[in-house]
C-alpha cells in the first residue's frame, strides 16, 4: 500500500505549483520532497508531473490524483482519530448487568445517565443474579455489573453508587399497612421473604443483621425474578426492599412503608480490576458524579 505521507506531499506539491513552496509548508527539505514524489510515481507505475528545467504540469494521472486524493486524506484522518477514540473511552461495547431489584429505578437512571453522557458506547444490558454477574465478570460475558450489597475480591473493582434507604413491602389490608413508618423491632413474629444466602451472602446477611438476635423467620424466595412480589402479595409474608422498588410498578394490593430507623444498603458497580477495555473506565468513571447529581451518595 502506497505510504499516505507522500500522498500527502504529492497533493500539496500539486496544490502549490512549486516544490519550493511546497517544501515551506510541509516543513521539509525540497530535495526530500521531490524524492518521495518520484517514490510515489513509481510504486504507482505512473507519471503525475511532466517536468521541466524550473517549472512541472500535472499529468492527466496526476490531475486524477489531485482531484481524488484529498478526500483519501482526510477519510484516512478521520478514520484513525475514530481508532483513537477506542483507546481513549470515548468509543467502545459495554455490556451491562444487573438484579431484578435495581430494574425499577437505579439501573434506568443510571444508564440514561450514561448513555447521555458517552454517545459513543454503545451498552448492552442484561438482567442477571449476583452469582451470574460475578461469574460474568471473571469470564468476560460481563464488563459492568450492579449489585446490591457486593462482594469484595482482590479481582473485583467496587464503585459504590447508592446508599439506598430501606422499607417494608406488605399487603395494604396488613396490620402494619396503617402506620407511617415501621420499626424493625416489629417484625419479630412477621415471616420474612428472602433470597437465599447463597444468591448474594452481602444481602442476606445485611437484612438479618437488622434483627440483631431476634430475626424473624424467614421464607426463602423460589423465584429469582418476580416482581410482583406473589409471596407477599398472597400474604404469606412481608419484605424488605430499597425505597426504588417500593416506588416503581407495584401490584395496587401492596404498599411500601419506611423503616425506623432507617437502615441503608450500598449498591455498587463491579468491574474488573484488570483486562478491561477502555470503554469500561469512562462509564465507571462518570458514575460517582453521576450518582451524586442524582442524590444517591
Amino acid at each position: 500500500m502506497t505510504d499516505l505521507r507522500r500522498l500527502q506531499y504529492f497533493v500539496q506539491v500539486a496544490r502549490e505549483r512549486n516544490f519550493t513552496r511546497a517544501a515551506e509548508r510541509l516543513h521539509i527539505a525540497q530535495p526530500a520532497l521531490s524524492r518521495h514524489v518520484r517514490l510515489l510515481e513509481q510504486e504507482l507505475g505512473v507519471e503525475l508531473l511532466f517536468r521541466t528545467t524550473h517549472e512541472f504540469e500535472l499529468t492527466e494521472a496526476g490531475e486524477f490524483l489531485l482531484e481524488r486524493g484529498p478526500g483519501l486524506l482526510t477519510a484516512a484522518d478521520e478514520l484513525w482519530r475514530s481508532v483513537r477514540t477506542y483507546g481513549t473511552g470515548e468509543r467502545g461495547a459495554v455490556k451491562f448487568a444487573y438484579g431484578g431489584s435495581a430494574s425499577y429505578e437505579t439501573a434506568p437512571r443510571l444508564l440514561q445517565a450514561l448513555a447521555e453522557r458517552h454517545p459513543g458506547v454503545t451498552i448492552t444490558t442484561a438482567v442477571k443474579s449476583v452469582d451470574e454477574i460475578v461469574a460474568g465478570l471473571s469470564d468476560g460475558s460481563v464488563d459492568i455489573g450492579l449489585v446490591r450489597c457486593p462482594p469484595r475480591s482482590p479481582q473485583l473493582d467496587v464503585r459504590v453508587i447508592r446508599w439506598e434507604p430501606q422499607g417494608l413491602l406488605l399487603r395494604r389490608d396488613h396490620p402494619l399497612a396503617s402506620r407511617s413508618s415501621v420499626d424493625v423491632v416489629d417484625l419479630a413474629d412477621e415471616t420474612l421473604l428472602l433470597h437465599p444466602r447463597e444468591a448474594n451472602p452481602g444481602h442476606y446477611d445485611a437484612v438479618i443483621g437488622m434483627f440483631g438476635d431476634d430475626a424473624p423467620r424467614v421464607l426463602l424466595r423460589t423465584l429469582s425474578f418476580d416482581l410482583a412480589y406473589t409471596p407477599v402479595l398472597q400474604g404469606q409474608a412481608v419484605v424488605i426492599i430499597g425505597e426504588s422498588a417500593g416506588s416503581l410498578g407495584l401490584p395496587d394490593e401492596l404498599c411500601w412503608l419506611p423503616l425506623s430507623p432507617t437502615p441503608r444498603l450500598e449498591v455498587a458497580l463491579l468491574a474488573r480490576r484488570h483486562k478491561r477495555s477502555p470503554a469500561v473506565d469512562a462509564p465507571l468513571g462518570s458514575a460517582g458524579e453521576i450518582s451524586s447529581e442524582l442524590g444517591w451518595i
